[in-house]
């Protein structure tokens, strides 16, 4: 077998076992892409199965010389390990050798977070005298009251709404899907909008089930959420880099600095791996502060 078979059967891999979205498995394949490039370049084309920790190493080196960032190569050597993962599961090589290959070490950005009083300045901007105001409130609520992603929003649909038990069901990356609960104010508005605005629209077949619709009723666009906040946000004088996964940001943090169990945000967020849930438990100083002075027994006064 050549490259171009092997990267065909690690393509109906990532789809069909581990049910990977279309986008995360074109970027692991670009990832085995540029290393069938590089090794066709300076080593004579070997097959995947003659590739070695030396080979690796002297890609890696080449990506770093080419500019390519440090989170960049630690997402090459995700799509690298995953591959070779797949070669040794179907018993093509019996040697993994990217388990010894090192990812550069990554330093991690802290989100950026609105306050509840932000968020409150951000929703008062919006004219609800508007039937896309009464739309644009219950996105934001629902965003920041479940946690979701952009995508996960804009694809909600009604048929996963089960709101008088107090939960809605997403589809999330990979097409995983999770329960979500669902804040007594973020129902409020999404029932405001759909009875005063939804259900007086003219909408297109393929939108039927869709909640959240633009004024052709028809399904919203991640850019059309991502101007709706850019404006609301300039208009409350914010200058903080907000956009649609702020509200993410900010829903995790509050439920975490709230008392919130790691592994409860973990589930409701959708994350695979609890590690990148970990980012949310950056505090600001004065609630850690706080917190110590409360309960630590060296910091009570005698």
């Amino acid at each position: 077998m050549n490259w171009q078979q092997y990267l065909k059967s690690f393509k109906n891999y990532l789809k069909l076992e581990r049910s990977l979205s279309d986008n995360s498995i074109e970027a692991y394949l670009r990832d085995v892409e540029k290393l069938w490039q590089f090794c066709d370049s300076e080593y004579g084309n070997p097959s995947p199965t003659q590739i070695d920790l030396n080979h690796l190493r002297s890609f890696l080196k080449q990506i770093a010389e080419w500019g390519i960032s440090a989170r960049s190569q630690a997402r090459i050597i995700s799509g690298l390990k995953a591959f070779f993962k797949f070669l040794l599961l179907e018993d093509i090589v019996s040697i993994d050798p990217t388990e010894l290959l090192e990812a550069p070490k990554l330093s991690r950005k802290l989100p950026e977070v609105l306050s509840v009083e932000e968020i409150n300045l951000i929703e008062v901007q919006i004219d609800r005298s508007k039937p896309e105001g009464e739309r644009n409130l219950a996105i934001i609520e629902t965003m920041y009251s479940c946690g979701l992603r952009v995508s996960e929003v804009i694809g909600l649909q009604i048929s996963n709404l089960y709101l008088n038990e107090g939960f809605i069901r997403v589809t999330g990356k990979g097409n995983k899907e999770r329960l979500v609960p669902i804040g007594s104010s973020a129902t409020k508005y999404i029932k405001l909008y759909t009875n005063s605005i939804r259900n007086h629209q003219t909408i297109k077949p393929e939108a039927e089930d869709i909640l959240f619709l633009n004024r052709r009723g028809n399904k919203l666009t991640r850019e059309m959420v991502f101007m709706v906040i850019k404006d609301l946000v300039r208009k409350a004088g914010i200058e903080k880099n907000v956009s649609p996964h702020t509200f993410r940001h900010s829903f995790a943090t509050h439920l975490i600095e709230g008392g919130a169990d790691l592994r409860a945000v973990q589930e409701m967020l959708g994350h695979e791996s609890i590690t990148t849930t970990e980012i949310y438990t950056h505090l600001d100083r004065d609630f850690l502060k706080s917190a110590i002075l409360q309960f630590h027994p060296r910091s009570k006064m005698l």
